[in-house]
């Protein structure tokens, strides 16, 4: 990578993470915090967790399609605007209703895949895997990171201060983005990141792809609607204060990650993608009826726990991975996009539901709630077929006449290790599905253009 795609992905990435903290800095403390407020009920809790994955899941297509229109640049400053804003309405409610409408305005600066499309707008398409790895390590630590600062922070700031910390994490992105992302030259529409509209019919009636929707759908439910009633749990049941909660959740961080990385390496390296992933769903399950009769322990819930963040790294890794394999390779941002869209819906939903059930049968009820849910995507992924162990790569051929495309992917195709090719008329990329540890990559340089 060029010094500019490295500053590029660098950049990008701390914008990102600085958002993500801004979210879930309040996940493990705001049910403690809520039940201070005058209107509190569960499900109030629960919406205030959940709401910025609706508002996000919404917004994010329209912006990412607005920055084709007006520039990269003018809507991330202003969806870290409206973040900022949200965060200070969030620190300044003295209800529940005030949070949740704080939260809205959080989840509206949904910048994400305009974060996505810039990164693709300053780098190579050859090089583009790496700068989105750079910014998916970014995203897996800013979560580990959230888990144990904030009830750091609530310790000696309380949750209003989390509100102010995560506005000023925001103006610090727009500081970011004005002084170290470079300006695109030119902006368009990325067929690998942003979502094309009128390919999104054809991504939605793709059932292997459903799976996946439902799957993350189902994960980000879970997590939501599980720290609805953990954090209450530790304090009322398993009699650790509000205040030592890190303590729990910084081990557990540390070996969840230790112990994923052995069988992310046996999904990808051994091509067990599929066994790998249905045993880490099988896995979430068990840990979530497991808390239903080990929570009362500090020790047994610091085991579940382990294994439950195990569990879900694992999926938050291979879901994104396992949708890039089972999208046509000129879809994989359309495919991405429902995808996220999916996963914050299921966020909202999380907590929602967390908030309702643990009104109507406590935190049983809620952990019963979750493991039903993944027995279900279970069910639904047993029939998922096994991933063809493709990535998608792309390389700039200048613009090739119509008449010319199906010589093109043909003589594409036959080059050793590309499995699949697309050319679209009027674009100047070649999308490709790979075998990157077959493929001839001197065979294939020789059709590219235009690339330092």
């Amino acid at each position: 990578m060029s010094p500019l795609e490295l500053r590029a992905a660098r950049s990008l990435a701390s914008i990102y993470a600085l958002r993500m903290l801004g979210l879930f800095l309040i996940l493990p403390v705001f049910s403690l915090y809520a039940q201070t407020l005058p209107d509190s009920t569960p499900v109030l809790i629960g919406i205030a967790i959940g709401m910025y994955g609706l508002t996000q899941a919404i917004l994010q297509i329209p912006f990412g399609t607005l920055s084709d229109r007006i520039g990269r640049k003018p809507v991330i400053i202003g969806g870290m605007l409206i973040f900022a804003l949200g965060s200070v309405v969030a620190a300044e409610a003295s209800s529940l209703l005030g949070v949740i409408l704080g939260r809205a305005l959080q989840g509206s600066g949904a910048v994400a895949a305009v974060l996505m499309a810039t990164t693709a707008d300053l780098t190579r398409e050859d090089h583009r895997l790496k700068a989105m790895a750079i910014i998916g390590m970014t995203i897996g630590m800013s979560f580990a990171v959230s888990m144990v600062l904030g009830p750091v922070l609530n310790a000696f700031v309380g949750v209003p201060g989390i509100f102010w910390t995560t506005a000023l994490l925001a103006l610090c992105g727009i500081g970011l983005t004005i002084f170290w992302v470079p300006t695109p030259d030119t902006s368009r529409t990325h067929r690998d990141t942003l979502p094309v509209p009128a390919l999104l019919m054809s991504v939605i009636r793709d059932t292997q792809l459903l799976r996946l929707d439902f799957g993350i759908l189902c994960l980000h439910m879970t997590l939501t609607a599980t720290f609805v009633a953990l954090p209450l749990v530790l304090r009322d049941q398993a009699m650790l204060p509000a205040g030592e909660h890190w303590m729990i959740y910084l081990p557990v961080m540390v070996l969840a990650i230790a112990a994923m990385i052995p069988f992310v390496i046996l999904a990808e390296n051994k091509r067990k993608m599929k066994q790998v992933f249905m045993g880490a769903v099988f896995m979430v399950a068990v840990c979530e009826l497991s808390l239903i009769w080990l929570s009362h322990w500090v020790f047994s819930t610091f085991l579940v726990l382990v294994v439950f963040f195990a569990a879900f790294n694992i999926l938050e890794a291979s879901l994104p991975s396992l949708v890039a394999k089972q999208s046509p390779p000129d879809r994989k941002g359309t495919a991405m996009g429902v995808y996220s869209s999916a996963q914050f819906f299921g966020a909202f939903l999380g907590g929602f539901t967390g908030g309702w059930m643990y009104h109507v049968a406590g935190a049983t009820g809620v952990f019963a709630f979750c493991a039903a849910s993944c027995g279900v995507w279970f069910l639904v992924a047993v029939s998922m077929q096994s991933p063809r162990y493709l990535s998608s790569f792309m390389i700039n051929v200048g613009v090739v006449e119509a008449a010319r495309i199906p010589e093109m992917v043909v003589q594409l195709t036959q080059v050793t290790g590309v499995a699949e090719a697309i050319l679209v008329p009027g674009d100047d990329v070649a999308y490709l599905k790979v075998d990157l540890h077959a493929l001839d990559r001197e065979a294939l340089g020789k059709f590219a253009v235009n690339i330092a």
